[in-house]
């Protein structure tokens, strides 16, 4: 890092709360601040001042002031910087170099990188996450394609930035973070490795990008910035960046970013599972006044002093009680102020009545009562209070279920359950079987039960439930309530409840009575193809599996084209989204962002969404949707099968993208330098044939690609010369197989492989009733 980042990073030290609190306590013994930073329990420096090894601290007193280092016994870099620390807030602050990629602006070429020591973290096996609410994914520079990836190279977020002028590029930071020269987005939960990679477009250099040559790539081309940035950085940081006019298009240096961490106890899953699996010794909730909180992300706990008390919930009798009495701007009291454990008691004058919390809440009272008055009140009064319990047990009951009731009916409404209904059907029995109550979907899961859970990502839970029909099921259960969440679930209900198709996954209902929609699926069990195909070790999927797995998604997505009543685009084809059944059958999945457009037209203009590496770059470039946009997703699948190589982090030495590596070495004749070795061993010739068909389906003009059916029947003919080769198995191909899950490829009888496949779409549902789910 230059000395300009460190010095900035020291000044900005600043913004971090420099006096301890009275929750930053420590054990006897050990040092309770380094600098101006104040060190709490669990964190600690020195031996046996810290919870375990992950919250061990290191203060460096050769700077001044002393710097607050990440103890690293394992020797891994880096060993990082902590700005601050808060206990209350679970949070710390540290800093990172900016991601920089330079371009020499006469040749194109690319000249300077900044060191990834400085631009890269790993926080595996650490307390600490990167902050999905406090911090935003920044590129800055155009063009520029930022993304971020995780340890095994797996697409976390991305970012992209665009200069459609000379004149946006001058106006600098007068533009702010629109995405013009300059954008933002979130991060999903629990990432602990941050790997930033920058794809800066450029012209003239072969290879680059398949966006070369377009006439809509080169017009951006020409309004660009020399260096291209990203970082992630903590909000308020960007905020006060752009308001004090910091953001610079045309700056060449590197520059420090702060960046949120979220902090918790890792070593259980959550609270109930620390209090559940954990020895007391290790629980860390350590003070008798203190209570769990869970992280949110299923990733941890962190502890909290129950209401009414401070201090350090880590340590025995670290919760003090609060004495309200002697906070009175916190807690206002005009009366008789007394203390209680966990509260306070504020109680009027002798001789006044009324809220004394008021500064006019108490009035005097003057009238005397008698030792009659006084009885026959007390004998009306118990007669009374016997008559309020009875009614307000009753009330109480009948409120309770009425707001139940009214609070489904707001779901309902707020998750637009009216208008699935008229999108699913014009018959009310399908959309009442669509739509399935939650006491169904809680007992399915036992109350969705820890031990239920299949997985989780950014965007929510799965879990798997047994229906009271016996139907094994997935349910996805969303985090947030996001509207455009809500409307991509109602799309991908409205879609999935009319199609039929055996390697189309098939969607038993939903449940509009939770804030969050919750969908319930036929359960998948064998994982999805990225999980098959991306494996540690030289062996994955066998070549006559791959080849089977890519014919069915391609008649999966020849039936969304054209074998329906109305045309359907998929918009996110990639092996994340095949999913493999027990017996390895394909399941095209995730129909969130699918779109239906009419026969009558050949596309759709609407907003980019898609991923990062699958998506058609004319589609990302005009924004115009066609079936054709499938065909190239479709194309890079194939290449992925064929390479197991991933789509959006792989370069080549040249740093040219895979679709243009893999494209230049079929046209010279040296595939086999790129392909699985597996899949050389393996297949045949139909390889080559497959080969040709991806490049086919990932050319940059979409009318020379083919359509879905066309590639679909090409796969069956080379399906069929593959299976006849097979009556002579190699001898790679038959251990492969043993290796990997066993499969029987059932045949449909009266269906030719070499027919023209252009059935009607009552032939269409009559051949997938044939496969029985």
């Amino acid at each position: 890092m230059s000395e300009m980042a460190v010095a900035l990073a020291i000044l900005l030290v600043g913004l971090a709360p420099a006096t301890p609190s009275s929750s930053a306590q420590q054990l006897p013994g050990c040092p309770a601040t380094c600098g101006n930073i104040s060190i709490p329990y669990p964190f600690g420096i020195g031996a046996g001042c810290a919870r375990d090894e992950g919250f061990q601290l290191e203060c460096n007193h050769t700077s001044s002031p002393p710097r607050l280092i990440v103890s690293n016994s394992t020797g891994r870099r880096p060993r990082q910087q902590l700005l601050s620390l808060s206990l209350a807030d679970g949070e710390a602050r540290t800093f990172l170099t900016a991601k920089r990629r330079c371009y020499n602006s006469s040749t194109g070429d690319m000249v300077s990188e900044n060191d990834q020591n400085t631009t890269e973290m790993s926080l595996s096996g650490t307390p600490y996450r990167f902050s999905r609410s406090r911090n935003r994914l920044v590129a800055l520079g155009c063009p520029n394609l930022a993304y971020l990836v995780d340890g095994r190279g797996s697409y976390i977020s991305s970012c992209t930035s665009i200069c459609r002028t000379p004149e946006s590029v001058a106006a600098g930071s007068t533009v702010g973070f629109t995405g013009e020269g300059c954008c933002q987005s979130s991060i999903p939960y629990s990432v602990d490795v941050y790997k930033p990679d920058i794809i800066g477009f450029k012209q003239g250099q072969a290879g680059d990008s398949v966006l070369l040559n377009s006439t809509a790539a080169s017009s951006i081309l020409q309004s660009s910035t020399v260096c291209r940035y990203m970082y992630l950085a903590e909000d308020r940081w960007i905020d006060a960046a752009y308001r004090d006019g910091a953001v610079d298009f045309n700056r060449t240096d590197d520059f420090a970013v702060h960046v949120v961490l979220d902090w918790a106890v890792r070593n259980a899953g959550n609270c109930s599972a620390a209090r559940r699996n954990l020895a007391a010794a290790n629980y860390a909730c350590r003070s008798a006044d203190s209570v769990c909180v869970d992280t949110g992300d299923g990733d941890g706990y962190r502890c909290n002093c129950s209401k009414g008390y401070e201090g350090n919930p880590y340590l025995d009798g670290g919760c003090k009680d609060i004495n309200e009495c002697e906070r009175a701007k916190e807690y206002p009291c005009f009366g008789v102020c007394t203390n209680t454990l966990g509260s306070y008691h504020c109680s009027c004058p002798p001789g006044t009545s009324g809220n004394a919390t008021i500064q006019t809440g108490c009035v005097k009272t003057n009238q005397a009562l008698t030792t009659g008055s006084i009885i026959g009140i007390g004998v009306g009064s118990g007669a009374g209070i016997l008559v309020m319990a009875l009614g307000t047990t009753f009330l109480t009951r009948r409120i309770k279920d009425r707001r139940a009731r009214m609070l489904r009916q707001k779901f309902f409404k707020q998750n637009r359950g009216h208008l699935l209904e008229q999108l699913v059907s014009q018959k009310a029995d399908i959309a009442e079987r669509m739509i399935i109550p939650l006491a169904e979907l809680a007992k399915a899961t036992n109350n969705f039960d820890e031990s239920r859970k299949l997985g989780g990502g950014g965007h929510g839970t799965v879990y798997k439930g047994i229906l009271s029909d016996l139907h094994v099921v997935a349910i996805k259960k969303s985090k947030v309530a996001v509207q455009r969440e809500i409307d991509e679930f109602i799309n991908e209900v409205a879609i999935l409840s009319q199609i039929n198709h055996r390697n189309v996954v098939k969607l038993f209902g939903c449940c509009l009575e939770t804030e969050v929609p919750l969908l319930v699926y036929e359960f998948i069990s064998n994982g999805t193809l990225y999980d098959h195909l991306h494996v540690e070790g030289p062996a994955s999927l066998p070549w006559e599996f791959r080849l089977r797995i890519a014919t069915e998604t391609a008649r999966a997505l020849a039936y969304l084209h054209s074998a329906v009543s109305f045309p359907i685009i998929h918009r996110d084809i990639k092996s994340h989204n095949i999913l493999l059944d027990g017996s390895l059958t394909t399941k095209v999945s995730d129909f969130g962002a699918s779109r239906c457009i009419p026969a009558e037209q050949n596309g759709v203009t609407t907003a980019i969404q898609g991923t990062l590496g699958y998506l058609d770059p004319m589609y990302y470039y005009t924004g115009r949707l066609t079936e054709k946009s499938d065909v190239f997703s479709f194309g890079i699948v194939l290449i992925e099968l064929l390479t197991r190589k991933k789509p959006y982090s792989y370069r080549s030495p040249d740093d040219d993208s895979l679709v243009a590596h893999f494209t230049a070495l079929l046209t010279h004749g040296n595939l086999g330098d790129i392909l699985d070795p597996q899949v050389n061993e393996e297949g045949g010739k139909e390889v080559k044939e497959v080969a040709m068909l991806a490049v086919a389906c990932v050319k940059l003009k979409a009318d020379e690609r083919p359509t879905m059916r066309q590639v679909e029947m090409t796969l069956e003919t080379v399906q069929s010369l593959s299976l006849q080769q097979e009556a002579v198995p190699s001898v790679a191909a038959e251990e492969s197989k043993e290796k990997h899950v066993s499969w029987s490829y059932p045949v449909c009888e009266g269906i030719s492989i070499e027919s023209s496949r252009q059935y009607s779409y009552e032939e269409e549902n009559l051949l997938s009733s044939r496969y029985p789910r």
